[in-house]
């Protein structure tokens, strides 16, 4: 896979609910100093505009400055003190709203994947956020990277059309808990989240 490209800004949806869908069978490339990690990306969740769940819904902050640059920014933040979270940034510049990336499958990098997250079990390397950041080495110190241009952290145009996309409820949140914003790629073993909502 080393010749894929990184997505360009234009393809991107201006909107946070049809980006959330349209970044499912795109893959999030990361390149480190051993080698290159990547995975295709199976499962989202939108947190758009005026969200009560979201973390732009109170304005920004130094700390969540990078969900009101243009789309596809990274906006990384520590949940719970415990598990980094990468989201994609959604709106036009200055509007606040991201998609959390919330599972991938693991392409390339497999070994380095397994030193990170010191497990084996391929679908468990990158199935839910925190375990994506760890085997991918993301943490803030990335926040606010462009993800539509080479360098540590990008996304990379679809490595494979998903068969069929499917939609639910958002998984750990109370606020907003009804709203079915949440993408994933039906029938994949990487998907994270209790069998329920997977059908």
């Amino acid at each position: 896979m080393t010749d894929i490209l990184p997505a360009s800004r234009a393809d991107l949806p201006g909107d946070t609910t049809a980006l959330a869908r349209f970044l499912i069978g795109m893959t999030l490339v990361r390149d480190l100093p051993e080698g290159r990690v990547s995975g295709r990306i199976v499962e989202t969740e939108a947190y758009g505009v005026s969200d009560p769940a979201g973390h732009a819904f109170r304005g920004m902050t130094p700390r969540t400055r990078a969900l009101f640059l243009e789309p596809g920014h990274a906006y990384v933040y520590l949940a719970y003190g415990v598990s980094w979270m990468l989201n994609v940034s959604s709106e036009a510049a200055g509007v606040g709203a991201g998609v959390l990336i919330r599972a991938l499958e693991p392409l390339e990098g497999v070994a380095i994947m397994r030193a990170n997250r010191g497990v084996e079990r391929l679908t468990d390397l990158a199935r839910g956020p925190g375990r994506l950041a760890q085997a991918l080495r993301i943490d803030r110190g990335l926040d606010g990277i462009d993800l539509c241009r080479d360098g540590l952290l990008w996304l990379a145009k679809s490595a494979g059309d998903p068969s069929e996309i499917g939609q639910s409820v958002r998984i750990g949140i109370t606020k907003a808990a009804e709203r079915p914003l949440r993408f994933y790629e039906r029938g994949s073993r990487f998907v994270s989240g209790p069998r329920a909502l997977n059908t």
